[in-house]
Parts: C-alpha cells; structure tokens; sequence
C-alpha cells in the first residue's frame, strides 16, 4: 500500500508540474489551424483505408527544440541537432506504407533532400546567359526530392508541421498524440526530436532584449517535465512507442536507455552514441539489445533504412498481438 501511494504522489506530482509548464507556456501560434490539418489528415488515413482495416500513421519528431531566454526573442538555448534522422527516417516510413506527421525544427533537414547538398539553393543551381538553371551535376537529385515530395503531399500521406520553441513542440504534440488516440495500435511515435531538458518559465522572461550593461547574466532554469510516460498512460496509451537516447560515453549508454525503457514504458529505445551514431545504433526492449548497422558495401547507404525495417516488424507484432 506504500508503495502504491508513493506511486499515485509520484504521478500527482508529474501531473502537476505538466499542468503548470502547459498552463504557462505562450499560446501557440495558429493552434487552431494545425488542430484542424491534424485532424483532416488523420481523417484521410480511415478513409484511404477503403474498409480494409485501419492506415498504420508515424508521428516523426526531427530536430531539437530552443529555449527562449526573452520573450521577445533575441537569444535563445540550442543544441546541435540537424534532423537528419527524422527526415530520411520519414521516407522509409513511406515506403513502408506509413501515414507521416513530420514534426520538425524549422531550418533542418528535410525528407526527401538526403542526396542534395548543403545548402541546395545556392549550389544545386547556376545562372546561364541570365536564367538560373539547375546544375547539371545536380539536376536528377532536383528532380527526384521535388518530385517525391510533391507526390507524398499531393496524395496526403505527408503532413508537416514545423515548431522552434520547446514551448511550442510539447503543445504540438500532446495535440497530435490526441488526435491520433483513436488509432489504437495502428499509430506510432517515433521521437528522434532532441528536446531540451531545461526550460526558463516564460513568467521568469524579461519581456525585452537582456542588457549585457546589467553584469553576469544569472538565470535559473527549469527541468522539463519529463511527456513521454503522459504521452503513453493517457495521450495515446496503445500507440507503439519509440524514443531516442544520445549519450557521449559509450559505458553508460545501454544502462540508461534500458532506464528509460522502463521508467517511461516505451516499446523500443535506440540507443546511439555521439561519435558513430551514423554508424550504428542499438534498439532496446524489454527482452533484447539488437545492434542495427549501416551497409558499409554502399556508399550511399544509412543506417536508417534497417532500422526503420526492424521497427516496423516490431509494430506489426505490436498490432498482431
């Protein structure tokens, strides 16, 4: 009986704390309209179904989230996250038949975009006799990631919905996951986002641009109460469930994301490490560690094609069960 009320004050406690950040965060910029997106997409996935069972739909979060430090915002807390394993882990989610939510980090790397380089707007094309042109070194890279994105849009299996702020992702989601309770086993969350463990209520803001002439800047942060176990008990508790853990020691890696699995319920963790994450990861459950490593044998392979197989076979079991 103890242990069950030092369970329930745990979960109070949590509550609380996610009240309080949700209570006051900032109103999220046309929430309205991406309930409404949100909404109609998953609409569209009962009905391209035709009667022949419920659409599997991915919600893919890529990137990392910013922590203001004004509330009109001139300096902010980042982290080094380019999104590049949410936006190629979304094509072969698409390939594999999944509906896409894409949510992710304004500026980062998009799907369909792997093959093009970094900056593409002003290396993929080249001004000739004054009409800009694509290079022709790139010209069926253009093609294909326009073409494709065109494609998942058009036929509605994409929806992207862009966030910055930690404030802003957290509100996105719980709106997602929502939305997408009513798909039961047939929805999945897979959580690459790096999202930031520290938070300056927005209360504690200085409404302007900090002045550097004030002296040594002292801020007290926030821990980020921690979504993921609401997201699985009540937002949308029979999705499959897959989060990231990133460590730069290699030695504690596994302890702590075998921690994770169980503190939060996740179905699955990919553990990876800073330093050869494009190399390998590990995926963690509740009885098994199964390394996934990129095909050396071809250049342009990554290590997010077997792994996104090896996760969709764990859904499939997931949904039979």
């Amino acid at each position: 009986m103890a242990a069950m009320n030092d369970s329930e004050t745990l979960q109070d406690s949590l509550h609380g704390e996610i009240e309080s950040f949700f209570d006051s965060a900032p109103p999220l910029k046309d929430g309205p309209d991406i309930s409404r997106k949100v909404k109609e997409f998953i609409e569209r996935t009962s009905l391209s179904a035709g009667g022949k069972g419920a659409s599997r739909v991915v919600c893919i979060t890529s990137g990392g989230t910013t922590v203001p430090l004004e509330k009109r915002c001139v300096r902010y807390i980042d982290n080094f996250s380019s999104g590049h394993r949410g936006a190629a882990s979304t094509e072969y989610f698409l390939e594999a038949g999944y509906f896409v939510i894409f949510l992710y980090r304004r500026g980062t790397c998009q799907p369909f975009c792997q093959s093009l380089p970094e900056d593409p707007l002003l290396e993929c094309f080249e001004v000739k006799e004054s009409n800009v042109q694509a290079c022709q070194s790139h010209s069926e890279e253009i093609k294909r990631a326009i073409g494709e994105h065109c494609d998942a849009l058009k036929r509605g299996l994409l929806l992207k919905v862009p966030f910055t702020t930690i404030f802003e992702y957290l509100q996105i989601l719980q709106l997602i996951a929502i939305s997408m309770k009513n798909l039961g086993r047939y929805a999945m969350f897979f959580l690459a986002a790096a999202v930031s463990d520290f938070y300056l209520p927005w209360k504690s803001m200085e409404e302007h641009k900090i002045q550097s002439a004030s002296g040594p800047l002292d801020m007290h942060l926030v821990q980020v109460p921690k979504m993921l176990s609401v997201l699985r008990r009540e937002w949308a508790p029979m999705a499959f469930c897959i989060s990231f853990k990133l460590e730069t020691d290699s030695k504690i890696l596994l302890e702590k994301a075998d921690t994770a699995l169980k503190k939060y319920k996740m179905h699955a963790v990919v553990a990876n490490e800073l330093l050869t994450r494009k190399e390998v990861v590990v995926v963690v459950t509740g009885s098994e560690k199964i390394p996934v490593h990129r095909d050396k044998t071809v250049a342009s392979a990554d290590v997010e094609s077997p792994l996104i197989k090896l996760l969709v076979e764990k859904h499939s079991s997931q949904i039979d069960a």
